[in-house]
């Protein structure tokens, strides 16, 4: 028997509770990659609206078969390939890795009348295994991203580098918080979201600053391998 919803109650209690310590609110993006829709639909008879997906085929077989008032979120490193059937799917993009796919989307969201929410990737520890901005690159092109129309600038993304325990990746947000305020600052632009935390420290990332946390095999259990 499925206890999807009440671990669903569960970390909404808990980031509730972090919301609590940290003084600013954040959202629960409840990650649904690898997992059926019957699976997903589980969450949302237990009010969950607000759900992430990594590969756009599950997106385009589990979106059109779930309630259309969902929110659907993109999650996943983006192909220049793929980003004309993304932007109708999903309107919030974590993703958005460099200023030549920030460039690339917004002609794209233009010329498909769509003006999807992005979050700025940051490669916070600099690692050569992932993509995103370091963080001078953002500075350097700050100015150019604001001035891409049909993009709605939401805020900063990170996944921090691998560490033994949730309060080893503290410094990590804490970084990216950090960045997005001088940026903001700068440009005097606020960037107000922040998308940090997932199923193993999203109450550590809470209480530096992020606004929506993607939590997944803390709620479905430990992700099923696809074949």
């Amino acid at each position: 028997m499925s206890d999807i919803r009440g671990n669903l109650e569960i970390v909404k209690e808990r980031v509730a509770a972090a919301s609590a310590r940290s003084g600013k609110s954040a959202e629960l993006l409840v990650v649904s990659k690898t997992w059926p829709a019957k699976v997903v639909h589980e969450a949302v008879e237990a009010g969950q609206i607000l759900f992430g997906e990594n590969r756009l085929q599950e997106g385009e077989e589990k979106i059109p078969v779930l309630p259309k008032e969902l929110e659907w979120h993109f999650i996943g490193g983006l192909q220049r390939n793929k980003v004309r059937k993304v932007l109708p799917l999903f309107p919030v993009v974590h993703s958005v890795s460099s200023t030549k796919l920030a460039r690339f989307i917004d002609r794209v969201a233009g010329e498909l009348e769509l003006k999807p929410k992005v979050f700025l990737e940051i490669n916070i520890g600099l690692e050569e295994s992932k993509g995103g901005y370091a963080p001078d690159d953002l500075r350097q092109d700050l100015d150019q991203l604001l001035e891409l129309k049909n993009l709605s600038l939401q805020g900063l993304m990170c996944i921090p580098p691998r560490v033994s325990t949730p309060e080893e990746a503290r410094p990590w947000f804490a970084k990216v918080r950090e960045l997005q305020e001088e940026v903001g600052e700068k440009s005097g632009r606020e960037l107000p979201q922040l998308s940090m935390g997932m199923s193993g420290d999203f109450e550590v990332a809470i209480e530096e600053g992020s606004t929506i946390v993607r939590v997944g095999s803390a709620i479905f259990g430990p992700r099923l391998k696809k074949l």
